[in-house]
């Protein structure tokens, strides 16, 4: 249950307040949402299956032509292939770290991670923001992390509640106006 916010809250932009949420194991869990955890498994399945085989089709093409030392398809390929190979261990932790948060059966109490919150700032206007995991930002469809100076700011604030939230451009002051929780994020 959230605790009762007085009428105005600040949060300050400060990396060590923020406690991260860990497993039993002490390592950090990565929160999802359920489309997050299936574009993670997405991109890995791709890198994995179709182009990781084509780059070493690539470099195995680049070796037949001869000299390795000025063979600049070659190069590229081995580059690429690292990058690839690294972006896979990656891909691996973040989906064996992740727990799937389904907004849904959020309680709607207040804001939770996976919430879709509107605001209204001083001077009328509107914006929406929608908490995810680190793995699902997208600006540009208003999804920020919940660990992101917003995140965090609007993490436990309840409709009705003004906040006043430290970003590195300024403080931007707010009312809550709307919380919900839906799948189709």
């Amino acid at each position: 249950m959230c605790p009762t916010s007085p009428p105005l809250r600040s949060s300050r932009l400060n990396p060590e307040s923020s406690s991260p949420v860990s497993d039993t194991s002490g390592e950090k869990t990565n929160l999802v949402t359920p489309g997050g955890y299936r574009k993670l498994l997405d991109e890995l399945a791709f890198l994995v299956k179709k182009e990781r085989p084509r780059i070493l089709e690539e470099i195995q093409a680049a070796v037949k032509q001869g000299d390795r030392s000025e063979n600049a398809e070659y190069q590229y390929g081995k580059k690429r292939l690292r990058e690839i190979d690294r972006r896979v261990r990656f891909l691996g932790k973040r989906i064996e770290l992740a727990r799937v948060i389904v907004p849904s059966q959020q309680l709607n109490d207040c804001v939770r991670f996976g919430a879709t919150v509107m605001v209204e700032y001083e001077d009328g206007r509107k914006k929406t923001f929608i908490l995810v995991g680190e793995d699902e930002i997208d600006t540009a469809a208003r999804k920020i992390s919940w660990k992101s100076p917003i995140g965090r700011g609007l993490l436990k604030a309840k409709i009705g509640d003004w906040l006043a939230i430290e970003v590195p451009g300024g403080v931007q002051e707010f009312q809550v106006t709307d919380v919900r929780y839906v799948d189709d994020i």
